[in-house]
Protein backbone atom coordinates (compact mmCIF):
# COMPACT_ATOMS: atom_id res chain seq x y z
CA UNK A 1 0.00 0.00 0.00
CA UNK A 2 1.36 3.19 -0.75
CA UNK A 3 0.04 6.63 1.05
CA UNK A 4 0.01 8.60 -1.96
CA UNK A 5 -1.43 8.61 -5.58
CA UNK A 6 -0.77 10.83 -8.42
CA UNK A 7 -3.53 12.50 -8.33
CA UNK A 8 -3.13 13.66 -5.08
CA UNK A 9 0.45 15.03 -6.15
CA UNK A 10 -0.89 16.91 -9.10
CA UNK A 11 -4.07 18.23 -8.32
CA UNK A 12 -2.60 21.08 -6.27
CA UNK A 13 0.15 22.37 -8.64
CA UNK A 14 -0.12 25.12 -10.90
CA UNK A 15 1.24 24.90 -14.79
CA UNK A 16 4.35 27.09 -13.90
CA UNK A 17 4.98 24.38 -11.10
CA UNK A 18 4.30 21.57 -13.16
CA UNK A 19 6.67 22.85 -15.82
CA UNK A 20 9.73 23.57 -13.66
CA UNK A 21 12.67 22.02 -15.23
CA UNK A 22 15.01 20.61 -12.08
CA UNK A 23 18.50 19.90 -13.61
CA UNK A 24 18.10 16.73 -16.02
CA UNK A 25 15.08 15.79 -14.60
CA UNK A 26 11.77 15.02 -16.20
CA UNK A 27 9.24 17.89 -15.29
CA UNK A 28 5.44 16.91 -13.37
CA UNK A 29 3.58 17.92 -16.74
CA UNK A 30 6.13 16.00 -18.83
CA UNK A 31 5.59 12.75 -16.19
CA UNK A 32 2.12 13.16 -16.50
CA UNK A 33 1.46 13.30 -20.35
CA UNK A 34 3.85 10.40 -20.41
CA UNK A 35 1.47 8.72 -17.70
CA UNK A 36 -1.44 9.46 -19.71
CA UNK A 37 -0.12 8.71 -23.06
CA UNK A 38 0.39 4.99 -21.99
CA UNK A 39 -2.77 4.71 -19.89
CA UNK A 40 -4.99 6.17 -23.05
CA UNK A 41 -3.00 3.51 -25.37
CA UNK A 42 -3.62 0.64 -22.78
CA UNK A 43 -7.25 1.91 -22.61
CA UNK A 44 -8.38 2.14 -26.04
CA UNK A 45 -6.92 -1.48 -26.39
CA UNK A 46 -9.54 -2.86 -23.33
CA UNK A 47 -12.17 -0.93 -24.98
CA UNK A 48 -11.82 -3.14 -28.20
CA UNK A 49 -9.55 -1.03 -30.42
CA UNK A 50 -5.86 -0.96 -31.59
CA UNK A 51 -2.50 -0.45 -29.91
CA UNK A 52 -1.21 2.32 -31.31
CA UNK A 53 1.02 3.75 -28.72
CA UNK A 54 5.08 3.78 -29.41
CA UNK A 55 7.19 4.22 -26.78
CA UNK A 56 9.20 6.94 -29.00
CA UNK A 57 6.37 9.29 -29.02
CA UNK A 58 5.73 8.87 -24.99
CA UNK A 59 7.28 11.95 -24.12
CA UNK A 60 6.02 13.99 -27.19
CA UNK A 61 3.94 16.69 -25.17
CA UNK A 62 2.45 19.65 -26.35
CA UNK A 63 4.02 22.63 -24.57
CA UNK A 64 2.42 23.68 -21.03
CA UNK A 65 1.88 27.59 -21.79
CA UNK A 66 -0.85 28.11 -19.67
CA UNK A 67 -2.60 26.58 -16.79
CA UNK A 68 -5.78 25.43 -19.03
CA UNK A 69 -3.12 23.24 -20.61
CA UNK A 70 -2.40 21.99 -17.55
CA UNK A 71 -5.61 21.08 -16.51
CA UNK A 72 -6.62 20.07 -19.35
CA UNK A 73 -3.69 17.11 -19.06
CA UNK A 74 -4.77 16.49 -15.61
CA UNK A 75 -7.96 15.70 -16.06
CA UNK A 76 -7.61 13.87 -19.68
CA UNK A 77 -5.30 11.83 -17.62
CA UNK A 78 -7.61 11.06 -14.59
CA UNK A 79 -10.28 10.99 -16.23
CA UNK A 80 -8.85 7.74 -18.46
CA UNK A 81 -7.76 6.25 -15.01
CA UNK A 82 -10.96 6.69 -13.43
CA UNK A 83 -12.52 4.71 -16.70
CA UNK A 84 -9.52 2.35 -16.59
CA UNK A 85 -10.48 1.54 -13.06
CA UNK A 86 -14.29 0.67 -13.73
CA UNK A 87 -13.02 -1.89 -16.45
CA UNK A 88 -10.58 -3.42 -14.67
CA UNK A 89 -13.03 -3.85 -11.93
CA UNK A 90 -15.28 -5.48 -14.21
CA UNK A 91 -12.82 -7.95 -15.89
CA UNK A 92 -13.23 -11.21 -15.30
CA UNK A 93 -10.07 -13.78 -14.45
CA UNK A 94 -11.31 -15.41 -18.31
CA UNK A 95 -10.39 -11.74 -19.73
CA UNK A 96 -7.38 -11.31 -17.93
CA UNK A 97 -6.08 -14.26 -19.25
CA UNK A 98 -6.75 -13.43 -22.87
CA UNK A 99 -3.56 -12.45 -24.87
CA UNK A 100 -3.52 -8.73 -24.90
CA UNK A 101 -3.61 -7.69 -29.21
CA UNK A 102 -0.76 -10.40 -29.76
CA UNK A 103 0.81 -12.82 -27.75
CA UNK A 104 4.43 -11.48 -27.19
CA UNK A 105 2.27 -8.84 -25.20
CA UNK A 106 1.74 -11.37 -22.64
CA UNK A 107 -2.02 -11.39 -21.15
CA UNK A 108 -4.18 -8.62 -20.25
CA UNK A 109 -3.58 -9.39 -16.53
CA UNK A 110 0.11 -8.79 -16.89
CA UNK A 111 -0.50 -5.80 -19.04
CA UNK A 112 -1.94 -4.10 -16.24
CA UNK A 113 0.60 -5.48 -13.45
CA UNK A 114 2.96 -3.30 -16.07
CA UNK A 115 0.71 -0.12 -16.11
CA UNK A 116 0.19 -0.30 -12.41
CA UNK A 117 3.73 -0.85 -11.64
CA UNK A 118 5.04 1.59 -14.51
CA UNK A 119 2.23 4.66 -12.64
CA UNK A 120 4.08 3.94 -9.38
CA UNK A 121 7.84 4.13 -10.80
CA UNK A 122 6.59 7.64 -12.13
CA UNK A 123 4.68 8.65 -8.71
CA UNK A 124 7.96 8.35 -7.06
CA UNK A 125 9.41 10.57 -9.30
CA UNK A 126 6.65 13.25 -9.52
CA UNK A 127 6.82 13.19 -5.27
CA UNK A 128 10.55 14.14 -5.15
CA UNK A 129 10.17 16.17 -7.89
CA UNK A 130 7.71 18.04 -6.49
CA UNK A 131 9.51 17.93 -2.89
CA UNK A 132 12.37 19.76 -4.79
CA UNK A 133 10.38 22.73 -6.41
CA UNK A 134 8.17 23.31 -3.24
CA UNK A 135 11.01 22.59 -0.56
Amino acid sequence: MVGTNIKAQILDLNWKQASTKIANLNTIAALTFHLGYYLAGVLQVVEGGPLDIRDKYSFDMPPIKSQKDWEHLVHKMLADAEKMATLLDEMTDERLAVPFVDEKYGNYRRNMDILIEHSYYHLGQIVLIKKMILG
